[in-house]
């Protein structure tokens, strides 16, 4: 069994977690590049597409993303955060409001982002959504 983590450390990896849906919401690639690990460990499934390895290739999804996209907006349930040593990972069903290329849609996916610790802070490690929800 997993030790329970101490409050503090799972209110700290919640709150990394919004930093990446605010960056998200707000079409905000520098916000992406603050919140990301920026390593060749970075990695993302966008629902539908192929496996994304390596922060150059996630970064470029993300601008791909937001550049064909008016409105991204969250509302984030379920949410459930374990930590295990220098590592957190959240999972969560993902509702989504969009307009893509002029195409309004509401979504839900399934999400785990997986957290990793710095010296200043909790960065994102991994993102993945499925469809679903």
């Amino acid at each position: 069994m997993v030790p329970q983590p101490e409050p503090e450390i799972v209110e700290e990896i919640k709150a990394a977690n919004q930093r990446f849906y605010d960056a998200f919401s707000d079409l905000d690639i520098a916000g992406m590049d603050r919140v990301w690990e920026t390593s060749d460990r970075a990695m993302c499934v966008h629902p539908g597409w192929a496996p994304l390895i390596g922060w150059e290739d996630v970064r470029q999804s993300w601008d791909r993303i937001f550049q064909n996209t008016a409105l991204m907006q969250f509302q984030v349930r379920y949410l459930n955060v374990v930590v295990q040593g220098e590592f957190g990972f959240v999972t969560c069903v993902e509702g989504i409001t969009s307009v893509v290329q002029g195409t309004a849609s509401n979504f839900s996916t399934f999400a785990t982002n997986i957290f990793a610790r710095y010296e200043d802070g909790w960065r994102i490690v991994a993102h993945h959504a499925s469809q679903g929800g």
